[in-house]
């Protein structure tokens, strides 16, 4: 859609009344295919203040239990009592268990559930939390593969019940901005995006036990005392304890961390999913440097080719809002470990808005860069962002950004989140995907239909490997 300043004007006339029944409904993006008439409503709390439980309090979680403060923190688990003693201190007052199941079997007055354990472990805690009838708020990546992503945003949309993913960015201002810029042709057809992170798990701090930084230990020191290291290791396959994976320098390892994809890439590939429509990918290519069996790769490039996409994928609020065309196909690269390359338009890297990573969006008639969060959006050349001004407003704004409030608002007001479940599986699909590609270190051909990869039929383990025996979804 090529829009002028000028049009604009006349453009946001037409959008209050879709722009009203969407603050309404919150800032729903599921697609359309997802959203139907079949699905149950969503189950409003009738309570003043919400009976929280958390499982996993330590790192993250520590940090966001103090952004769920305004309801009643009442149950924590955690499978490590020392790492987990700061929150146990902080909320004297809550039940303590270090097995999940046992918390959700005896905490009936809980009504929502906070997440921020391992990935290897978001997807049976988040099932079973669904299960118990709770609300959930998982921390990214929603899981730790592909089959797990789709199992839980399944559930999530039969049960009626509010979820949300930990992408907190999704409720930013920025990301908002970039999407109604793009929808509104500020930079013309966008047809490449390269999006990046140059942090990596080097030096040898995250699996760094000896000076062959990225080989799974021989050694088996004691578990430390009260740490409960058969729940810690879940669905993985069983090995002895060790410092290399607990506490915080898991993410490095295939068995328990998605990598740098699922660390920083949910956060950074979130504004090109939303804003572009983009579905899911046919085909991933993927050059890693640096890994093996055990440990995610140093660096990678990883390119996916996404199809064109028509109205039958986009979200529902969009109808009748921006006019009937096609989107066109788009190349996305993600470099992990590195810069990405920059644009004659942009010069200078002291302009770009965060260091550590981003996303550069390629139109053809200019470019938008913004931080791992969707964060400082700025269109360039600066000359193109005179042109256009700030962009109409399409969507509703979440107060403060505040991600956590805008689950519980949800619950209280039954209505969907802005990361909920539907959105946040194929997001970690792409993710996942990703790191199957940098797994096979070449070209991988996906029938999402299916959910196959059809060139590599190796690769179709990493989709849904099993689980240790005693534990399912």
């Amino acid at each position: 859609m090529n829009t002028s300043p000028l049009d604009r004007r006349d453009f946001i006339s037409t959008l209050s009344a879709s722009v009203g029944a969407l603050a309404l409904a919150g800032c729903a993006t599921l697609p359309k295919s997802t959203a139907t008439a079949a699905a149950p409503k969503l189950k409003a709390s009738p309570r003043a203040k919400l009976n929280i439980a958390s499982i996993g309090n330590g790192g993250q979680g520590h940090g966001d239990l103090k952004n769920l403060e305004t309801e009643n923190i009442v149950a924590l688990c955690d499978i490590d009592p020392v790492y987990s003693k700061k929150s146990m201190d902080r909320y004297p007052s809550a039940r303590t268990y270090t097995d999940y199941r046992e918390m959700l079997e005896k905490e009936k007055d809980v009504d929502a559930v906070h997440i921020a354990t391992p990935d290897h472990t978001h997807a049976v805690i988040a099932m079973a939390a669904m299960r118990a009838g709770k609300h959930v708020y998982c921390q990214k990546p929603l899981t730790h593969d592909i089959r797990e992503a789709r199992e839980l945003a399944k559930f999530a949309k039969e049960s009626g019940l509010v979820t949300q993913m930990g992408t907190q960015g999704h409720s930013g201002e920025g990301i908002r901005m970039i999407c109604e810029w793009i929808w509104q042709g500020a930079i013309g057809d966008v047809l490449a995006v390269d999006a990046w992170c140059s942090l990596s798990y080097f030096p040898p701090g995250h699996a760094g036990w000896s000076s062959k930084w990225n080989v799974r230990p021989t050694d088996t020191p004691p578990v430390p005392a009260g740490l409960n290291w058969d729940m810690w290791l879940g669905p993985a396959p069983k090995r002895p304890y060790h410092p290399a994976y607990h506490p915080a320098v898991w993410r490095c390892w295939w068995d328990f961390g998605n990598g740098m994809m699922g660390d920083r890439g949910a956060h950074t590939l979130d504004s090109a999913v939303w804003a572009l429509h983009l579905g899911l990918p046919t085909s991933i290519e993927a050059t890693s440097m640096g890994g093996n069996d055990d440990t995610h790769p140093l660096s990678a490039i990883v390119t996916y080719q996404f199809p064109e996409r028509t109205r039958g994928v986009m979200p529902d609020y969009l109808v009748g809002v921006l006019p009937q065309r096609k989107l066109p196909a788009i190349k996305l690269t993600w470099y992990e470990g590195m810069r990405v390359p920059l644009p004659p338009e942009i010069g200078s890297p002291s302009l770009l808005p965060d260091h550590e990573g981003g996303v550069l969006f390629k139109g053809t008639k200019g470019v938008i860069v913004c931080g791992v969060y969707g964060n400082s959006p700025r269109i360039f050349p600066e000359e193109r962002l005179k042109q256009v001004g700030k962009p109409a407003p399409m969507l509703p704004r979440v107060p403060k950004g505040n991600h956590y409030q805008d689950w519980i608002n949800a619950i209280k007001e039954g209505r969907p989140t802005g990361a909920d479940f539907a959105y946040a599986a194929p997001l970690t699909e792409i993710c996942q995907l990703g790191n199957v590609a940098k797994k096979m270190n070449g070209r991988i051909e996906w029938d999402a239909a299916n959910m196959k990869v059809t060139n590599l039929p190796d690769a179709n383990k990493l989709i849904a490997p099993p689980y240790r025996t005693g534990w399912s979804l």
